[in-house]
């Protein structure tokens, strides 16, 4: 069973039976309280077990990392994770960028209500805001999701409905920061945490995983298919198409100019394109680069020492954290409990580490298959709490 009910299916049919029992004898409605609760526990398992079967469907390493989630907090890992899904298909569920935008201010709307407590009737919306509850209570108040990193992921992916361009990596890099380490920061909240340390390591892993996205979605946007057919499942949320039947090549222009690689010529020749394989090895190659720094990172502050470099982000509302009156907790012991949250970049690396074996053609099919291997390494690196 996909879910981790308050209550077991035996509970509340027999909750169901004393009900009805209860009814049958002219009970009033004041004798029998405790009843109604098996409505909203049966809503949200519903709710549970669509957004986890919508994960396991197109982001199959997020639905193998779940187990390194602790349990408390897997609803919000699962309603993030579909709720990202649902975002980035929107460019290859809509047939233009303006109904694009006309979908995404529901998912907007949504939001807000579901963060406010009165979510729509729809399975995503309510694991939201069944989880941002929870995330409240556990924290006593003191921890809530922050609305704007929802808005800001949405509005990332409403400005790439049409496949526009990366102007340079930098470009690209702030499109990864604002989806991909969005989503890392939104789950350390859901543990809760509150920690510059843990969001800095975060950044790296998400900036990594958002570049590899783009590349790994590269062929299927410079060779689109029909409408609506396109799946990303073999990997993460992130390869999807834009809203426009027009292939695209959405690597960063300066390293298409600095490789001499021509949109044309790789629409044209695909993988055998001059200089592609160079300028995917040069951004892959950036990507890696926030891997090691992550794992660098994880390793100095597991030794007692500093990170080794200031968060460029960490001057943003989001990440200022005053002070509470719980225990506080040693970078160590924070990066420790946030490690289950930083598992993506197992997943990242591996992908990597196959485009390199492939001499980073990435047209090659492989590519596009979960590597089977993802579970047992998973187990592995959580034991030894090594990136």
């Amino acid at each position: 069973m996909n879910s981790w009910p308050t209550r077991s299916l035996k509970e509340i049919r027999n909750a169901a039976k004393f009900v009805s029992e209860c009814r049958r004898r002219g009970f009033s409605s004041g004798r029998v309280t405790a009843a109604p609760l098996a409505a909203p526990t049966l809503e949200a398992d519903s709710a549970r077990g669509y957004c986890l079967d919508l994960v396991r469907k197109y982001d199959t390493p997020s639905s193998l990392l779940l187990p390194y989630i602790p349990r408390h907090a897997r609803d919000a890992y699962i309603a993030l994770r579909a709720f990202n899904i649902n975002v980035a298909r929107t460019a290859d569920t809509t047939s233009t960028p303006t109904i694009g935008s006309m979908r995404l201010q529901f998912e907007r709307e949504a939001v807000t209500k579901a963060l406010s407590g009165t979510p729509p009737k729809q399975p995503i919306a309510l694991l939201l805001a069944k989880a941002a509850e929870d995330i409240s209570l556990r924290s006593d108040g003191r921890t809530k999701w922050s609305k704007s990193w929802f808005l800001r992921l949405i509005d990332t992916r409403e400005k790439n409905l049409s496949n526009p361009p990366y102007p340079s990596l930098t470009h690209l890099e702030t499109y990864a920061e604002n989806t991909y380490s969005t989503l890392l920061y939104l789950t350390l909240q859901a543990l809760p945490m509150g920690s510059l340390t843990a969001d800095h390591i975060a950044s790296h892993i998400g900036k990594a995983t958002g570049i590899a996205a783009v590349l790994r979605g590269l062929p299927l946007i410079a060779f689109p298919g029909p409408p609506n057919k396109h799946s990303n499942q073999p990997s993460q949320p992130g390869s999807d198409i834009g809203a426009t039947r027009q292939g695209a090549v959405l690597l960063p222009l300066d390293i298409m100019a600095e490789h001499s690689v021509r949109e044309e010529d790789v629409l044209r020749n695909g993988a055998s394109a001059q200089g592609l394989r160079d300028a995917v090895f040069t951004v892959a190659t950036r990507a890696n680069d926030h891997l090691i720094t992550a794992r660098q990172m994880l390793a100095s502050i597991s030794a007692g020492e500093e990170a080794g470099h200031d968060f460029e982000h960490q001057d943003e509302e989001e990440h200022i954290y005053l002070p509470t009156s719980a225990a506080k907790e040693t970078p160590k012991q924070e990066v420790d409990r946030a490690f289950g949250v930083f598992m993506p970049a197992l997943a990242t690396h591996m992908w990597l580490d196959k485009l390199e074996k492939g001499d980073f053609d990435v047209f090659n099919e492989g590519l596009r298959k979960t590597d089977w291997k993802l579970p047992w390494k998973a187990a592995w690196t959580y034991q030894r709490k090594n990136l």
